[in-house]
Formats: C-alpha cells, sequence, structure tokens
C-alpha cells in the first residue's frame, strides 16, 4: 500500500490541494496527517473539511501543538505571529472542527508505521528532533521500525547504524529510498504548508509498502496566492512573507 504523510499544513489550503493532487498522482491509497493541520494560514476550516472527510474514509491522523493550541491550549512557547494566528483561528473554527482537533491522538499505527507530531520519546512535550542525538532519543522510545513526524519544516531522514548509533541521510526529492530491514527508520516528511528551507515547493513523503521504500517530494503550488489570503485575513504579514520566501 502507498500511504501518502502531510504534515504541518498549517490551514493552507492551495498547498494542501497541491500535495493531495500530487499524492494521488503517485497512487497513494491512503494517507496520514501528521499534526498541525491549522494555525498560521488562512483557510483552516477549509483544510480540516478535506481531512475530516479522508479520516472518515480511512485515513490517519495526529494531533500537533498548533492543533491543541487551537482548542485553547497555552501558547506561551509560541512568537506574537504565531500566537495571533492561533488566536484568530480559534474565531474562525465551528463546533465540529473543535470536536475533531480535540479527538486526534498524540500517536497513531499505520501498518506498523509508528505516526507522530513531534518526537516519539515525549509526543506531548512536542520537542523539536532537530539532530542526530534527538533523532537517537524518539527511536529508542518506540519499537516500530518506521517512525514518521513533522514540527520541523524541513526534510530529513535518520536511520540506525550498526554501531547503536544514529545518522542523518539527507533526501533527494523524487528519490526513492530503500527501507533496509537491518535499521531503523525515523522520516520527517516537511510542512505541506509552510516550509523553512529557502524552498516555498510544499512538502510531503509517500511510503510504498509493497516496494520497502519512501520517496520525499516537492510540489510547487501557488504560495502567492496563499499569502494574498493571509493578508486579507489581516493576519500578520511576516506569515505570508514566509510562504512566499520558504523561510
Amino acid at each position: 500500500m502507498r500511504i501518502a504523510l502531510l504534515s504541518d499544513i498549517h490551514s493552507n489550503l492551495e498547498a494542501l490541494q497541491a500535495c493531495l493532487a500530487h499524492a494521488r498522482r503517485q497512487g497513494a491509497e491512503r494517507f496520514g496527517f501528521l499534526g498541525d493541520l491549522v494555525g498560521y494560514g488562512a483557510d483552516p476550516c477549509a483544510c480540516l473539511d478535506l481531512v475530516i472527510d479522508l479520516v472518515d474514509r480511512g485515513a490517519a491522523a495526529v494531533m500537533g501543538n498548533h492543533d491543541e493550541a487551537a482548542l485553547g491550549g497555552l501558547c506561551a512557547e509560541m512568537n506574537i505571529p504565531a500566537r495571533d494566528a492561533i488566536y484568530w483561528t480559534r474565531r474562525q473554527l465551528a463546533e465540529r472542527h473543535r470536536e475533531f482537533l480535540a479527538r486526534l491522538p498524540l500517536t497513531a499505527s499505520v501498518d506498523g508505521t509508528l505516526l507522530v507530531h513531534a518526537s516519539a520519546d515525549a509526543p506531548a512535550a512536542w520537542t523539536y528532533v532537530s539532530n542526530e542525538e534527538r533523532a537517537q532519543r524518539s527511536l529508542q522510545a518506540t519499537e516500530a521500525r518506521l517512525t514518521c513526524a513533522g514540527h520541523v519544516h524541513a526534510q530529513h531522514l535518520y536511520y540506525t547504524s550498526p554501531s547503536g548509533g544514529v545518522r542523518e541521510h539527507p533526501p533527494e526529492p523524487g528519490v526513492p529510498i530503500p527501507l533496509t530491514r537491518q535499521r531503523r527508520w525515523l522520516a520527517l516528511v516537511g510542512s505541506v504548508g509552510q516550509p523553512r528551507d529557502g524552498n516555498p515547493a510544499a512538502c510531503y513523503a509517500l511510503l510504498d509498502g509493497a516496494a520497502d521504500q519512501i520517496v520525499f517530494h516537492r510540489v510547487p503550488y501557488d504560495h502567492f496566492a496563499a499569502a494574498r489570503k493571509v493578508i486579507a485575513a489581516g493576519l500578520p504579514e511576516r506569515l505570508a512573507l514566509r510562504l512566499a520566501q520558504g523561510h
């Protein structure tokens, strides 16, 4: 089965639609959403409507820190633009959206693959997996051969080495990576709605269970349209610039 893994949508409808369409063209049969469905962007309700429909049809989804904040969670660690966007998002959500977000688990398992927004060793702490040491902590917390996460808004792939440590293999978009069974893997699939690596193209990954491989993808979309919506909604201009600049 081919499973498309999407994280950090952040209310960016244009990016979400582009990634879903691309994944279907690549043969995706199921979807997994790795948290932060809302926050930052101007289309929280439209994005949630799409995700809810897919979850009703068998997709998996987990909670992210912005989803928790949109329900009234603490925003103290967020910067001012992120906090302003959360306050705005809270006012947009309908009761069905809040109920859906409140039901999201912190982790989920799809065909033996662990889905989590941040680090598997403390999912509710929203720890950033920012290096090999952090990746090792996440991998040590689970027996899953493959763990998939987001949160860092960039694409990374880590694997266990024979010595017991963890190393990084930088993924190249569109290039299949065999998930050899003698190793365990941690894939950070990047951000659909707000990439931060200098490239505005949306990110997601496609897991092919039959071939035992993963492919990281970058999908160009109309990020200028998404940015204009952010401005029109009265959200911080900084959030619109991030979409155009990719960081």
